[in-house]
């Protein structure tokens, strides 16, 4: 599997990438990006073009290519640091999605939480867990959370990696975004949570495993069944 690669690259890079936590950059969208994203970035770039250059790539840090990468029948789909809020404020709850896709379908696909030393791909086995929690996005506003529902122990991590992690683990009851996100921060986590037989919506229509583009954002949720 090609996530045992960037498995490799993330581990073994993790000193340096960490090293650059404190190098954050505001972005047009209010949101930051640090040189530990582009670095990791780079380094997964660099894997492809030399290991695999048949594949094209789709990544939130480079939507230069994105759009013409759909034309591609092999297609890898990246968030270099998911969560760079957290990762820039010195929180381990940060995350690197990779997801692969080969005419139209998904057959790879990685959870990395570096900090947390917690990777999941596809086809792992582990002890599921019976939760109350509900994870939801920090994209909420504080109506949005007044309206939530009872019955439920709530978290906000501020990483869909993390989220995506512990719903797919069982951890979490549910985990959801009613204000969308975009393909790199959930098909990933969406593919895993499919194959551990959840219940997975996206633009509040089941969810079969099918490629999301890079230029929509995309109401999801993910609960047990």
């Amino acid at each position: 599997m090609i996530s045992n690669n960037i498995i490799s690259i993330i581990k073994t890079n993790l000193p340096e990438i960490l090293a650059l936590r404190n190098t954050k950059i505001l972005k047009e969208d209010n949101s930051y990006v640090s040189q530990g994203d582009l670095l990791c970035e780079r380094l997964i770039k660099e894997f492809i073009q030399e290991e695999i250059p048949e594949y094209a790539l789709i990544s939130e840090e480079s939507p230069e290519n994105n759009i013409k990468a759909l034309e591609s029948d092999k297609i890898i789909i990246l968030d270099p640091i998911d969560g760079t809020e957290n990762f820039v404020s010195g929180l381990k709850e940060w995350g690197v999605s990779f997801c692969v896709y080969e005419n139209g379908k998904c057959t790879d696909a990685l959870l990395a939480l570096p900090e947390l030393d917690t990777y999941l791909q596809l086809g792992d086995h582990f002890l599921r867990f019976e939760s109350r929690i509900a994870g939801i996005s920090s994209s909420l506003t504080k109506e949005d959370i007044l309206n939530l529902k009872e019955g439920f122990e709530y978290r906000i991590i501020g990483c869909c990696v993390y989220n995506m992690t512990q719903v797919v683990k069982g951890s979490f009851h549910s985990f959801e975004n009613p204000k969308g996100a975009k393909v790199w921060d959930i098909i990933a986590g969406l593919n895993l949570a499919l194959q551990n037989e959840l219940k997975v919506t996206v633009n509040h229509q089941p969810y079969h495993g099918e490629l999301l583009r890079p230029d929509q954002k995309y109401i999801f949720r993910i609960e047990q069944k």
